[in-house]
């Protein structure tokens, strides 16, 4: 089963993206309120990918996204920018930053999803490589 942090300092945003994420693609979501606090959880869990606002107080989205390229740990983590800026010049900037995709808001939870698998070229049906497990036999009566 995939795992995706979404750090975003509205609950609001939170919480409908990951009923949306649990609901439609069977995802495990973590939440982070804030940019730290966000680092303290992908370095902890260890997400595949993480969906992460650009406006946010103290340590806006992009700020975070530059601190966790620091972090051996966590660099190899996908981010996807969330954001309600649609200008070009802000999507050429986000874009530079070497973010794995920016989804607008506000987001369709029915698809979204969909939009992470597409972003991020998932296989929708596969879990994650580190989580499959051969298949066991069932017994049939």
């Amino acid at each position: 089963m995939r795992q995706i942090l979404i750090v975003d300092d509205e609950d609001d945003i939170r919480e409908v993206a990951s009923l949306s994420l649990e609901a439609t693609a069977g995802w495990n979501v973590l939440t982070a309120s804030s940019g730290m606090q966000g680092i303290a959880m992908a370095v902890e869990h260890q997400p595949d990918a993480i969906l992460m606002d650009v406006m946010m107080p103290g340590m806006d989205g992009p700020t975070t996204f530059r601190e966790m390229q620091k972090i051996a740990a966590i660099a190899h983590i996908p981010v996807l920018l969330l954001t309600a800026k649609v200008q070009g010049v802000d999507k050429r900037r986000f874009s530079d930053l070497g973010v794995a995709a920016i989804l607008f808001k506000p987001f369709d939870p029915l698809t979204l999803a969909d939009q992470i698998v597409e972003a991020l070229h998932w296989n929708r049906s596969a879990p994650s490589p580190e989580l499959s497990r051969p298949e066991v036999p069932t017994l049939r009566k």
